[in-house]
């Protein structure tokens, strides 16, 4: 996840926030459904022999996943607190570079796959698009994947409901932003699939970690942060879904689009 408002300046809140919290970001947030990998390999064309970019590869949650499809993997991400924990993972066909979604440090078309997990979002402008398609090869693929809380289910509703009012200018999907830099003349119409996923684990990981890790959740000051944390710590205490479970399985619809370079 990574994320820029202009071409060379990283999101405010990205920057502090990720720096603060990169270790509350790799234990709280959610992996992938298991048919992800069917797309990657069907929709995107992934596997050995193949180059594909992660750009805003956060942690490295799914560029560990795009490394067992077998292709060799950059996870290109700005912030240095997260990209640390990449080159932890210490996977042999996967390097971790300095770069932003409108700065790839990369050639032109020398890549099959440009993704981007929980972080199309943050940047979501012609001038990225502009840098896929550039380090594209022709008929090479973009994919933007995303974990979304499913608020049908009242309690993470009202999760959701405690951190609005902090987002301020932070770019969030709900708002749908992204979709405006479509349809792009390089690239071909969005096509997109719906996957049903769960985050099952102890509640202070699948949600007090999560929302903690949340970028602008992240950069408040101290006092607001622990502000935030007590009215959801508060929440798990009083809601019957929650209280006193040891395990939860936080709902979530993975969404994952894919078009191709033209």
């Amino acid at each position: 996840m990574v994320m820029e408002n202009t071409k060379n300046d990283v999101h405010k809140a990205a920057q502090q926030g990720f720096e603060k919290e990169a270790q509350a970001y790799a234990r709280g947030r959610p992996d992938y459904p298991a048919a992800l990998s069917a797309w990657l390999a069907q929709a995107l064309g992934l596997g050995p022999g193949r180059e594909v970019a992660d750009v805003g590869a956060g942690t490295g949650k799914f560029t560990a996943l795009l490394a067992t499809t077998g292709a060799t993997v950059v996870g290109v991400e700005p912030v240095d607190a997260m990209r640390a924990k990449i080159d932890a993972l210490q996977l042999p066909t996967v390097r971790a570079m300095a770069g932003t979604a409108q700065a790839i440090p990369l050639s032109a078309a020398t890549l099959d796959a440009v993704v981007c997990a929980q972080a199309f979002h943050w940047f979501a402008t012609r001038d990225a698009l502009d840098e896929f398609h550039r380090v594209l090869r022709p008929g090479g693929k973009l994919g933007l994947v995303w974990n979304v809380r499913d608020e049908s289910v009242d309690w993470v509703a009202e999760l959701t409901s405690i951190i609005t009012p902090y987002e301020g200018d932070a770019p969030r999907f709900y708002k749908g932003d992204w979709r405006k830099p479509f349809p792009h003349p390089g690239f071909s119409p969005l096509v997109e699939t719906r996957l049903t996923h769960e985050h099952v684990g102890p509640p202070q990981q699948v949600i007090v970690d999560r929302f903690m890790s949340i970028s602008f959740i992240a950069a408040l000051p101290d006092a607001e942060r622990a502000a935030v944390r007590a009215q959801i710590e508060a929440l798990i205490e009083r809601h019957p879904a929650l209280r006193g479970q040891d395990t939860v399985r936080f709902p979530y619809t993975t969404l994952a689009c894919h078009c191709e370079r033209l």
